[in-house]
């Protein structure tokens, strides 16, 4: 069978590396520009939701959203029904930041797919969604406590 997660891996970490290292600048620390960008993308997100979509735990979510918002890129608001739910939107200078975080995220998808067709490039993306999806049932299913059988 084909090793794929390593070089996954790999791609992950360095793109991942070179936005931390662009996006200093921004003032977002490490990974945090992954939660701006969602909560951009879904203004209104709840915390529990934008960690899913991440792929991370609710631990980690919160300290990302605690420093996003103490340095005033994104705000909490009480759901308009149940005041005991925070949604999540980006103020305006959070919304300020989105566009170059798309810039850097168009360049380095150009980049990763140079030397590919079109074709070819729609190929692995359609690969990469079925991968993905399969990780996430594993991701659901360990997250609620269970343990998979290797």
């Amino acid at each position: 069978m084909a090793e794929i997660l390593r070089p996954i891996g790999d791609i992950a970490r360095a793109l991942d590396s070179i936005a931390n290292i662009e996006f200093k600048e921004l003032t977002l620390a490490k990974g945090q520009y992954l939660y701006l960008v969602r909560i951009c993308e879904h203004p209104g997100i709840i915390q529990e939701r934008l960690a899913e979509m991440i792929k991370v735990d609710r631990t980690t979510a919160s300290r990302a959203i605690r420093k996003l918002a103490a340095n005033g890129l994104i705000e909490r608001r009480a759901d308009e029904v149940n005041k005991k739910i925070k949604r999540l939107f980006p103020t305006e200078e959070g919304k300020q930041r989105y566009p170059l975080i798309q810039r850097e995220n168009r360049y380095s998808n150009q980049i990763a797919l140079t030397g590919l067709t079109t074709a070819e490039a729609d190929t692995l993306a359609a690969l990469l969604l079925k991968v993905r999806n399969n990780v996430a049932g594993d991701w659901e299913y360990v997250k609620k406590g269970n343990r998979r059988h290797y």
